[in-house]
């Protein structure tokens, strides 16, 4: 279990230091800027997770050679990022296979700090969405978790009840985790590839 954990928190950090790098490219900016947005947006959610849950020290110190991951990320889009025909859908696509990632992996680390299940959920949402939402903002990007009627938070809600889901069902462990990233993956494909959406609220004049 907790080697999956690891390698979820790896692979998460790496996928989403790519979108990070990514932004960075379209705001045209310096080595040092592709650097910090790949690294914030790599352990931005998991730092915030770590923190929520009183984990010292938190997991990017303990393993830093996750900064030299986000660092080589952020190297290697800053010299091939010209290449991309569209910067923002490979921002899009390799999004959503970070939130396929990161939300297990959130589950994964409350499971093992023997949270509850509402706790547990919500560290799900929180891994996958927060270092994101520091990306787009930092970034002056309009952020994808508030896309209008989208299936992002919705995503990665439903992979984390997934995941309990399965675990309630007498599922191992690295099933259920594997159920929770194919939720996350399918939802936030569907909603990108096929349109799927939440209904938005829509204002209405007031009655005369």
């Amino acid at each position: 279990m907790q080697a999956l954990v690891a390698l979820l928190d790896y692979a998460s950090v790496l996928v989403f230091a790519l979108t990070g790098a990514l932004v960075a490219s379209r705001a045209q900016l310096d080595l040092v800027g592709f650097v910090f947005f790949a690294t914030l947006t790599g352990v931005g959610g998991g730092t915030l997770r770590d923190l929520v849950l009183g984990r010292t020290p938190v997991f990017w110190v303990d393993r830093p050679e996750l900064i030299l991951l986000t660092t080589a990320a952020a190297i290697v889009v800053f010299f091939t990022a010209h290449l991309l025909e569209s910067r923002y859908r490979a921002i899009l696509w390799l999004d959503a296979c970070a939130l396929a990632v990161a939300v297990p992996a959130g589950v994964g680390v409350a499971l093992q700090a023997g949270v509850g299940p509402v706790v547990t959920v919500m560290m799900g949402v929180m891994t996958g969405t927060f270092g994101g939402l520091m990306r787009d903002v930092v970034g002056n990007e309009v952020p994808l978790v508030l896309k209008q009627g989208e299936l992002y938070i919705t995503a990665t809600f439903g992979g984390a009840v997934t995941a309990l889901a399965l675990l309630a069902l007498g599922l191992p462990y690295p099933l259920a985790l594997f159920g929770c990233a194919a939720v996350v993956l399918a939802l936030r494909a569907g909603s990108m590839a096929l349109g799927w959406r939440l209904p938005v609220y829509k204002a209405r004049p007031p009655r005369g």
